[in-house]
This record gives C-alpha cells, sequence and structure tokens, in this order.
C-alpha cells in the first residue's frame, strides 16, 4: 500500500513536518500581529490623549480646544474631554458603532471615576454589548491642572478586521507552503525511492538467479555508491555462486561414481547426500524390515540409527557389520563437526560379497585341487608299491594294476589341463581361432563320438537343426570343447532309457544350442553356482559313481562362450531334467 512504500513514507514524514511547523509558526504569528495591532492602537491613542491633554492645557478656547481635536485624533476613534464634572465634550466619529453608542458616565464606572478626580491613568478594553460582544479600547488621562480628565476609545473591530486579514493571509500562505511541500516531497521521494525500487527488482531478479542484472549509476552521491556496490556484489555473488556450483557438480560426479555407498545424514538422522550404491544399501534394509521403500529413503533407516546414536554418543568412527538379503556389507561411520558441535555423520559402506565369496573361492580351490590330487596320487603309490612288492603275481594281475595306474595318470593329465585352460582364460589368455564351419556337420560330428556312450547306457540321443545360416563364425576347437563338455555332462546325469536332446539353431545373426536331458535335474540352490570351479551339486545326480569329475568342465564352457561375447545358461527342476542354453553372436 502507499503509506507502507518508501515514498509515502518519506512523502508523509515531510508533509507531517512541515505541517507541524507551519501549524506553531502561524499560531505565533496571530499571537504576535493581535498584540502587535493592539499595542499599536493603544499607541495611537496614548499621543491623541496626549495632544488632546497639551491643547486643553494651553488654550482656553473650548472652540478652538474642540477644532484641534477633530484634526488630531483618529477619524474612527472618539474624544470626550470633561472639563470638569459638569462641563464635558464628545467629538464625532465616523465609526458607526461608536455614533450610537451612548458616551461613558464616570459616575457609573469607578475606575474612570479615578481618572476625574486625577489618582490616576486608566487603559483597558470593556465589553459594551454583551449580546453582541461589542468591545471598546478606552484611554483615560487626568488634567493636571484642573479637575477633568480626556478619555479617548476606539472600537475593536477595526482590530479584530486587520487581525481576521492578516490571519487569512497567514492560512494562505500556510496552504500554499503545504501545496509546495507535499509537490516536493513526492518529487524528492521518488527520486530516492526510484533507484531503490530498482534495486528491490534487481535483488529479486538475483534471488531468482538472474545475475547478469545490473543498476545504472545516474547520480553520484550515496545512491549511485549504493548502485555501483549492488553491481559489484552481483558479479562476486555469480563467481561465488558458479564456483559452488561446479564445487558441487564436481563432488556429485565423485560421489555417484564411487563404488562404495556415501550417506551424509544429519544429527537427528535425516539424510542431506547419498548416491546409488547407498540407496541400494537402503532399499535392502527397508526391504528386509517390510517398510516402504519410497516414503523412507530420506530418513536414515532403524537399524543404522543405533550406529548414529553410537557416533554421537562416543564422538568416534563405528565400524559395523551388516549381512542383508544374503550379502555382506561393512560400514564405517565418521562424525561431522561444527566446530567442537557434532551436526552430523558420514557414512562410507562397501558391499565386501564378492571380495568374501573369493576368498572363500581360494579357499575351496586349494582344498578342491588338493582333495582331486590326493585321490589319483593314493592310488599311484598303492598300485605301484603293489607291483614293486610283487604282491600281483600273475602278469594278468600286473596289467590290471598297471591299467589302474595309466587311467589314474590321465585322470591327473585331464585335472592338470583343465586347470591350466582355466587360468590362461581367466588371465585372458585364451587367443581364439575364429573359422567358418558348416553348423550341422559339426555339431552332427560331435554327437557321433557319443552315440556309442549313449548306446551302452541305453540313453536316446537325439539331435534337430533349424539352419537358416549353414556357416558359422566360431573357434571350432573350442567350440567341439564346449559341445564335449555339455553332452558328456547330459548324458552322465541323465537314467536308463533316458533322452538327452541336442537343438541347434543358427541365423543370420546369431548361433545357439540347447542341450537338454531328462535326467534327476539339478537342485535350485546349486543353480547360482553351477558354473564355478570345483563346484559340484548332489552327488546323488550321478548314475554311475564310477564317472567322476573335476567340477571344472562348467567352468571353462562358460569361459570359452564369453570369450566368444556369448551367454549361457541353465534351466533345471529337481526330478525333471536339466537344459544348458548358449548363444554366440554372428
Amino acid at each position: 500500500m502507499f503509506w507502507r512504500s518508501v515514498v509515502g513514507k518519506l512523502a508523509i514524514t515531510i508533509l507531517l513536518l512541515v505541517s507541524f511547523v507551519l501549524f506553531i509558526l502561524s499560531i505565533l504569528l496571530l499571537e504576535f500581529f493581535e498584540n502587535f495591532h493592539v499595542q499599536e492602537a493603544e499607541k495611537v491613542m496614548l499621543q491623541t490623549a496626549s495632544k488632546v491633554t497639551l491643547l486643553v492645557e494651553e488654550h482656553d478656547e473650548k472652540s478652538l480646544i474642540m477644532e484641534m481635536v477633530d484634526r488630531v485624533k483618529n477619524p474612527t476613534s472618539r474624544v470626550m474631554i470633561y472639563f470638569d464634572e459638569e462641563d464635558k465634550w464628545v467629538s464625532d466619529t465616523n465609526n458607526p458603532l461608536l455614533q450610537d453608542m451612548n458616551d461613558l458616565d464616570p459616575d457609573n464606572n469607578e475606575a474612570l471615576q479615578t481618572v476625574l478626580t486625577g489618582e490616576e491613568s486608566y487603559n483597558d478594553v470593556l465589553t459594551l454589548d454583551d449580546k453582541d460582544k461589542t468591545e471598546i479600547m478606552v484611554i483615560g488621562e487626568p488634567l493636571p491642572t484642573q479637575d477633568g480628565a480626556i478619555f479617548v476609545y476606539e472600537s475593536l473591530d477595526v482590530i479584530n478586521q486587520t487581525k481576521a486579514e492578516t490571519t487569512k493571509i497567514i492560512f494562505v500562505a500556510a496552504a500554499i507552503a503545504i501545496l509546495l511541500t507535499t509537490i516536493f516531497a513526492f518529487f524528492l521521494s521518488t527520486r530516492i525511492s526510484a533507484p531503490l525500487i530498482q534495486m528491490r527488482k534487481a535483488s529479486m531478479g538475483l534471488a531468482r538467479g538472474e545475475f547478469d542484472t545490473k543498476l545504472p549509476v545516474l547520480t553520484n552521491d550515496e545512491i549511485g555508491d549504493l548502485a555501483i556496490a549492488f553491481n559489484h556484489m552481483g558479479e562476486e555473488l555469480h563467481f561465488h555462486i558458479n564456483a559452488l556450483r561446479q564445487e558441487k557438480e564436481q563432488l556429485s560426479s565423485i560421489v555417484n561414481s564411487m563404488a562404495d555407498g556415501v550417506i551424509t545424514v544429519t544429527r537427528s538422522g535425516e539424510i542431506i547426500v547419498s548416491n546409488p550404491p547407498a540407496e541400494e544399501f537402503i532399499q535392502s534394509i527397508l526391504f528386509e524390515n517390510n517398510q516402504d521403500q519410497v516414503n523412507h529413503l530420506e530418513q536414515l533407516p532403524e537399524a543404522l540409527e543405533e550406529v548414529l546414536q553410537k557416533v554421537i554418543a562416543e564422538d568416534k568412527d563405528v565400524l559395523q557389520e551388516l549381512d542383508i538379503q544374503g550379502r555382506n556389507w561393512v560400514m564405517i561411520m565418521t562424525p561431522l563437526y561444527d566446530q567442537a558441535y557434532i551436526r552430523g555423520a558420514v557414512a562410507v559402506i562397501r558391499d565386501m560379497t564378492e571380495e568374501r565369496q573369493l576368498d572363500k573361492l581360494r579357499k575351496d580351490f586349494i582344498s578342491n585341487v588338493s582333495h582331486e590330487l590326493r585321490t589319483p596320487i593314493s592310488l599311484l603309490q598303492g598300485y605301484s608299491e603293489a607291483i614293486v612288492d610283487d604282491v600281483a603275481e600273475s602278469a594278468a594281475e600286473k596289467n590290471e594294476l598297471a591299467q589302474i595306474i595309466y587311467d589314474e595318470s590321465l585322470r591327473m593329465n585331464r585335472l592338470v589341463n583343465e586347470l591350466l585352460d582355466i587360468s590362461r582364460m581367466e588371465a585372458g589368455h585364451l587367443q581364439l581361432n575364429l573359422e567358418e564351419l558348416e553348423a550341422k556337420p559339426f555339431v552332427s560330428k560331435i554327437l557321433k563320438k557319443f552315440q556309442k556312450l549313449a548306446d551302452e547306457e541305453h540313453i536316446y540321443l537325439k539331435l534337430t537343426c533349424e539352419i537358416e545360416q549353414e556357416l558359422i563364425c566360431v573357434d571350432g576347437d573350442r567350440m567341439e570343447q564346449v559341445f564335449t563338455n555339455l553332452i558328456d555332462n547330459a548324458i552322465s546325469h541323465t537314467r536308463e532309457h533316458g533322452t538327452v536332446h541336442v537343438v541347434v539353431r543358427s541365423t543370420h545373426n546369431q548361433f545357439s544350442a540347447e542341450i537338454e536331458d531328462s535326467g534327476s535335474g539339478i537342485p535350485e540352490e546349486d543353480l547360482s553356482f553351477i558354473f564355478e570351479r570345483f563346484y559340484k551339486a548332489d552327488k546323488s545326480r550321478k548314475r554311475d559313481s564310477k564317472k567322476k569329475g573335476t567340477g571344472l568342465g562348467l567352468s571353462i564352457v562358460k569361459n570359452i562362450v564369453e570369450a566368444h561375447d556369448g551367454t549361457v545358461s541353465v534351466k533345471s527342476k529337481e526330478g525333471l531334467g536339466t537344459t544348458f542354453i548358449f548363444k554366440i553372436p554372428q
């Protein structure tokens, strides 16, 4: 509103100040002029009384005195001369009020009687008509040489008229002064407030992020200096905001690119900053506790509140390990300070699941290799001792023992070769010799190798080919190794009169194969580990205990397929069979 603006406040202040000054000045002027007119009238009347007194004392002829008095006095006043108590004279006047007024009778006024007796002079204002408030000023001077007195009186209406005219002039002048002051106040306040209004608009622009806003410098006074300072402030603010934005973006990029989770929380547990790994960690906690994963991402979960309170209470770093949804997390929470006050904490969270699994695999690898080598070495040692000690007497018995030693050495050689293959593959040293092969003849040749084994085990081995593109680009030896491992596993885990079905598909952009068996299947808990080294599912899946594997075949299959930029997967249900599927892009 107007009176809330700077223009209104400044204008009203100036107007009230000037009005107050003019009001006091008008009162003082009116008082001054009123007293001035009364004093001047009194002074003139005293002079007239003095002159008439001299005339009366110096002249004895009354006619001359009356004539001289009419010339000396003011035409609006009236003079009364008491030569003695019986002889008096009253002059004429052109004031109608004094003409109609009866002569003052000293006998009825004690103050006037004192003048006639020569005791003292008289000076006062009398009200003759209470109804009309008619006032006259009376001056009385006693005659020094005889019993008489001179009275000069004049109506105050003339003085009141003069005072009214003076008051009118003062009020008109005050009104003109207030009008001019109002115009000046609005002009001045507008001149002062216009730059302030521009600064307000510019400030609102800065608040909206419009840092290029500039104020024109129109004057060299304090307002001009303020505009210069404002422009400089805008430049500095723009610079610092850009610097802060760059720092924030850089920090955000660093935090978001971190593999570890980072969470910054306030003292009350409100999450300020978090990156995707940290949000995944929080969602895992919320999912485990059956909480809303959307509405609780802004507040630290209850499982971490205790850690935060411990950090605040003990004022030190806290290390915590958490097992959530089958994954192992390690979190270190560090206090954040505002000088000596702990205002919150920052938590760094690392998913240690893979590291723990790798550590477990390393330990299992040593254990499995030791286990796999111990059996054949024990057999080699035992049977070789039997030959050396001539336990086997006949040549047939010695040949049987030698055959067992030979088979176990082949088994050890196969285990070592497979370990070397996996090591080269995982180290990235696997070299593929890509060549174009005809899909159907290539797969048919591999199945012929297993046909005799399938017939011996009374298993039906079937091949189905869906060929759109006959030529495929693969490493023939490695791909034969993939088919060999998968088909051998399928036959080994299929009961008599079961079926092993190989389906091969070749299109213009993909070569794929499915090896399906009707065996015992793989337990669900083993599916996620089936491609790991030395991992073996339940022994009950093996149809013949004499057929022992190393547990490296499927791991080799996975590495070969992935070296061809392909994928391998497995579908199985215990008691219904297993299907291995691999796809290689062309």
